[in-house]
């Protein structure tokens, strides 16, 4: 898979997307991420890339022909399955679309600065928007991080026991079961018995109960969607 992040700070995807997992997807040669500064595409002596709105208010606007310039420059050498703006009005985020996303060959993630992007990039370039939720972030790069991380994680290959991703919270809409490890004690706390049985399919079966429990109680929601 190949990811082309555009941003007007760069410098902020730098460290958590050259760790940890997509670190060690990187090195398996099984993801290409690249971070473009979008000052390289301003315009004028000082490479401008925002303007004020027109009509007025407050705040600053990503500028079409920076962004444009960007795209296009990508796109002569790759075919996108979707162009992404991370954008606070955009559809949630879950662990579905990451599910789907993680399965395509090449994208390409806009992050918004400042009061946004101008409408005619979204109208002509994005096929797809994401929001991590009903907040606002300064820009589209912490989104990124996290998008990026929760996609990688699923490609195969890339975590060690591949088993682990597909168990994790969220996969077919449960939360995932308390987890423990040595020492068996701990502060007077013991670990469940039927973890220490060896009998898979009663260990097996108690998870699934507790991924039940724990949904019911802190995320009924998901089941009803799970219905």
């Amino acid at each position: 898979m190949k990811i082309d992040i555009i941003s007007a700070v760069p410098d902020l995807l730098i460290s958590p997307l050259t760790n940890s997992i997509p670190k060690r997807a990187v090195n398996k040669g099984l993801v290409e991420i690249n971070f473009h500064n979008l000052h390289e595409f301003g315009t004028g002596k000082y490479q401008q890339i925002d303007d004020s709105p027109f009509g007025g208010g407050a705040g600053m606007v990503l500028m079409p022909e920076p962004l444009a310039q960007c795209i296009e420059s990508l796109k002569k050498d790759t075919h996108y399955n979707e162009i992404i703006y991370l954008t606070p009005d955009g559809e949630t985020f879950d662990q579905k679309m990451a599910n789907s996303l993680s399965l395509v060959d090449n994208l390409i993630f806009i992050c918004g600065h400042y009061k946004g992007i101008d409408q005619r990039i979204r109208d002509i370039y994005v096929t797809k928007e994401i929001s991590l939720g009903d907040f606002v972030l300064s820009g589209g790069e912490i989104a990124a991080c996290a998008i990026v991380d929760a996609i990688v994680r699923l490609i195969p290959g890339v975590i060690g026991n591949e088993e682990s991703a597909l168990s994790d919270s969220f996969q077919d809409n449960l939360l995932a079961p308390p987890l423990y490890t040595r020492p068996e004690t701990f502060q007077d706390l013991t670990v469940p018995s039927v973890l220490l049985s060896g009998n898979h399919k009663l260990i097996d079966e108690w998870r699934f109960e507790q991924s039940i429990e724990r949904t019911e109680k802190l995320r009924p929601d998901l089941l009803k969607n799970k219905e």
